[in-house]
């Protein structure tokens, strides 16, 4: 039985979190009940796990770490199953507070739902390095959105970053460990919570990324997205109202899918090209995510569905 108060639970690769651990310890009061913090090393590089080990020294924080990276979803099930409270609060590492007041605002709207989805807000004005330009730019135009404009599909639209959600509720459905890589773990979950009827409610309470990476990183990121989302098609049926799996499913009915690619194979290195400049288009990132995507409908597929960690645990004989 979860405690009433707030667990904040941070995965943590190849990044010092001491600040944002810092941030949040000066805001817990302000929630009214106990507020735990547990921070959970997946495989960063030694110099990051030296830094981040002082946290074992301040009151109300847990940092342990990982022998080996288990993955993004693996890593927060075990977070949650190491949870005491009857609240979650998950939260990415590169993540930075607004202000003062992040956990009065969520202690203020808890009583609206049982899932609470704060945003994610960028820099206003684009970075100097070109190379950070592409990142900046999809976060400034795809993923910086308003609660208003998020709640029009608040399933969809929910991202495991800056989430606020009830403890049993979380555990009840888990994250898929099969999706090892990044991307589309939170989209499956949205997906769950919709099919069950559960409320989701956006506000505004972003949190800043400070975590942009270098387009090539990005590309790399996107590219494994992209094939996490025909998994989920091909093994669940799941996926099929975003729009890039509508214009592919289109594209092979309409017989256009190798014709499409034919094309895009002669133009891909001009795309990329214009991707790693300082003036990337996102048209040129979404034909680019359209290609992959067509590709990977094509290729023979394994899948198993893998438990998360706290249900493959409780369902071992006493």
């Amino acid at each position: 039985m979860n405690h009433p108060g707030l667990s904040v639970l941070i995965p943590v690769y190849n990044r010092d979190v001491t600040p944002l651990v810092r941030r949040l310890l000066v805001q817990a009061a302000t929630w009214g009940e106990p507020v735990e913090i547990h921070c959970l090393d997946d495989g960063s590089a030694p110099e990051y796990r030296l830094r981040n080990r002082m946290l074992t020294t301040i009151a109300g924080v847990e940092y342990e770490e990982l022998g080996y990276n288990v993955g993004r979803s693996a890593v927060r099930n075990r977070l949650a199953a190491k949870a005491r409270y009857e609240w979650l609060l998950l939260l990415d590492n590169d993540s930075l507070l607004p202000d003062g007041h992040f956990l009065t605002r969520y202690a203020a709207a808890r009583d609206l739902a049982p899932v609470l989805s704060g945003g994610t807000a960028y820099e206003g004005s684009a970075p100097p390095d070109a190379s950070l330009r592409l990142r900046w730019l999809y976060g400034r135009s795809r993923e910086a959105r308003s609660a208003a404009v998020r709640q029009r599909a608040p399933h969809g639209q929910l991202t495991l970053n800056n989430l606020l959600i009830q403890a049993d509720l979380f555990r009840r459905f888990g994250l898929d460990e099969s999706l090892t890589r990044y991307g589309h773990e939170d989209t499956k979950f949205g997906w769950l919570l919709r099919q069950h009827g559960v409320n989701v409610v956006h506000v505004d309470n972003p949190v800043l990324h400070d975590g942009l990476e270098p387009a090539t990183v990005f590309l790399a990121k996107t590219h494994d997205a992209v094939r996490n989302l025909v998994q989920l098609y091909k093994a669940e049926g799941l996926g099929a109202e975003t729009k890039l799996l509508q214009a592919a499913l289109r594209l092979q009915r309409w017989g256009l899918s190798e014709a499409v690619c034919t094309v895009f194979r002669l133009r891909e290195a001009h795309v990329r090209s214009n991707l790693l400049s300082q003036n990337p288009s996102l048209r040129q990132l979404d034909a680019l995510k359209l290609y992959w995507l067509l590709e990977e409908l094509t290729q023979p597929f394994q899948y198993q569905l893998k438990a998360p960690t706290f249900l493959k645990e409780s369902r071992r004989p006493a």
